[in-house]
């Protein structure tokens, strides 16, 4: 058994083939940025393998690192879940991935991309989640956004939430913003990326993708995890999440 751990990006899982090569392409940049490092892809919903699958085939410690913008249902009740019905290999869940700063870049990226212009302001428009925490996280978000924009940037929710990213856009045009752009908080396109397209901006970035700086993050929280898998392995089973 190998003392280092294995980095086993957990990503959420959708219908559509985009989303899968999307994450597909942020793992490879995952393992690029970090050569010799094991990184392997486990999936929660309809894309295999699934992260049960990817846990039994292990034979080292495991660090998971949620491929999500934010702490919900998943990090906090789903990742352990699997975990514990797990084979015994030591494995820790790392933070997710929002809010940060290195987020804060890849969006600014994403942005000028699609074309915003400096001084527009900005919707940020996230998935959304029942979890207050999860909305809270994304308020913290926009802060860091327009922080690294000097711009004006208001959170959005494309479900269980509001404003809708729309109403956004709408807010901030009767506040004398002519042009606002729209910055799809989102790892991969899909169904929500989808309806952030039609919220009414002068433009729409991307998802953040592959982009560098979310590879970085990852082995960030990878490290911030694997720290404390080294210096104190949980019982064989058992799950430690953060």
């Amino acid at each position: 058994m190998s003392d280092t751990p294995v980095l086993v990006a957990v990503g959420h899982g959708s219908r559509g083939a985009r989303h899968e090569e999307t994450i597909g392409r942020l793992v490879d940049a995952v393992r690029r940025t970090r050569p010799g490092l094991r990184v392997e892809t486990g999936w929660l919903d309809l894309v295999r393998p699934a992260l049960g699958e990817v846990l039994a085939g292990l034979d080292s410690p495991a660090v998971l690192v949620p491929l999500l913008l934010g702490t919900g249902y998943h990090v906090r009740v789903d990742i352990p879940a699997v975990i514990a019905a797990a084979p015994g290999i030591p494995a820790r869940v790392a933070r997710a991935l929002g809010p940060h700063p290195l987020l804060a870049d890849a969006l600014c990226d994403r942005l000028t991309e699609a074309g915003r212009a400096p001084g527009d302001a900005v919707v940020l428009a996230a998935a959304g989640s029942t979890d207050p925490g999860a909305e809270a996280a994304t308020v913290r978000m926009a802060r860091l956004l327009a922080r690294r924009l000097d711009a004006p940037v208001v959170p959005s929710y494309l479900c269980a939430g509001s404003p809708t990213p729309a109403e956004a856009v709408a807010v901030l045009r009767r506040r004398g913003h002519a042009r606002v752009a729209v910055a799809r908080y989102l790892l991969a396109p899909g169904f929500f990326g989808d309806r952030a397209a039609a919220a009414g901006g002068c433009v729409t970035a991307p998802p953040l993708g592959a982009h560098a700086s979310v590879a970085r993050l990852v082995l960030r929280r990878y490290d911030d995890a694997a720290a404390e898998v080294t210096a104190a392995v949980p019982p064989a089973g058992r799950c430690v999440s953060r």
